[in-house]
């Protein structure tokens, strides 16, 4: 009998280690938690991101567009920026961030610091200049002693700023999902429609640009591969940042984490569902017609993709001081 019993032992250890081994070749890989950090720049860059004084009318934040409890967009087409301009362009998810090959959906930031100085600067974003943005933080003391004890010396200036609110985003990552679960080897993470619909998005090629941790934003792809993209926006992608005509509508492909959260889809903003961006990348992308279950089954599959959200207490936000330029949101 203990011959027997140690022969099922090690035939289930098997069975289990074999199986491990074969999530393990999967094509995504779970998200990690977030490995090293500097948590003094964590905090100060907390609180820049939710400081709308970085922005000229003093109403916009980082968290404005990338709403950290709306899965880091804000679930409109194309973004507000100052004085209620509207913006050319959807806002992608700032969770997992730290993930992408580099930033904006043309890449024209290397990483999460050099897109942090983008949207302060930028007249249809937050419309200030990094100048005035520091002079605004200079002028509150709190703001001076913790620029100071973070970083060891007393000037500020965007350099700093951008470092820290870097930081900050490198901890909005979310791991967790259910499909990670099961990549980790808890086969009822998902049901069998889920399993059916990750089937399908594997050996349909959808996996082809959505892979890795992020399931997406480690390439750039033309949007319109079978059939040309009728794009409403006047973004065209990389190629404004290579100049080559062959990288025209070529954008970043997006992180499928967490994706029913952050509806509408694409660059433009133009795919309302999940069920109507698969049915367009089915076509346009692969060439192919999903059914209508097989599209239910692949929508079933991404929503596995939610992971456990960032949380933490809202920061506090130092008080203005008499020195402390003021907002201007009308003018």
């Amino acid at each position: 009998m203990f011959f027997k019993l140690k022969t099922i032992t090690l035939l289930l250890i098997g069975t289990a280690a074999v199986a491990t081994a074969a999530r393990a070749a999967e094509p995504i890989q779970p998200i990690k938690p977030v490995q090293s950090i500097n948590l003094a720049q964590v905090e100060l860059g907390k609180k820049l991101y939710f400081d709308p004084r970085l922005s000229k009318s003093g109403f916009i934040s980082c968290n404005s567009c990338h709403n950290l409890s709306m899965g880091g967009t804000d679930n409109l087409k194309t973004s507000i920026g100052d004085h209620w301009q509207q913006g050319p362009i959807n806002a992608p998810t700032v969770l997992n961030s730290s993930l992408n090959v580099a930033q904006f959906w043309d890449g024209r930031a290397a990483d999460l610091k050099a897109q942090a100085g983008g949207p302060i600067a930028n007249p249809g974003e937050m419309g200030f200049t990094h100048q005035l943005a520091v002079s605004v933080l200079a002028s509150i003391p709190e703001y001076v002693v913790e620029f100071k004890q973070v970083f060891g010396d007393d000037s500020i200036d965007i350099d700093k700023v951008t470092v820290a609110i870097a930081e900050f985003e490198k901890t909005l990552v979310t791991p967790n999902s259910r499909f990670d679960r099961w990549l980790l080897g808890d086969k009822d993470a998902l049901t069998p429609n889920e399993l059916a619909g990750y089937d399908l998005f594997k050996n349909s090629g959808c996996i082809a640009c959505h892979n890795g941790e992020a399931v997406g934003g480690n390439s750039f792809q033309k949007m319109g591969v079978m059939e040309p993209y009728q794009a409403k926006s006047p973004a065209e992608g990389l190629s404004a940042v290579t100049g080559k005509d062959a990288d025209r509508f070529k954008f970043k492909v997006p992180t499928l984490r967490n994706v029913a959260m952050t509806y509408p889809y694409f660059h433009d903003g133009e795919a309302e569902t999940l069920t109507e961006a698969v049915d367009i990348m089915g076509r346009l992308q692969l060439g192919k017609q999903f059914s209508e279950q097989e599209n239910a089954q692949i929508v079933a599959f991404l929503k596995t993709l939610t992971g456990d959200q960032p949380s933490f207490l809202l920061p506090i936000l130092p008080p203005s001081t008499d020195r402390t330029p003021p907002p201007k949101p009308f003018g």
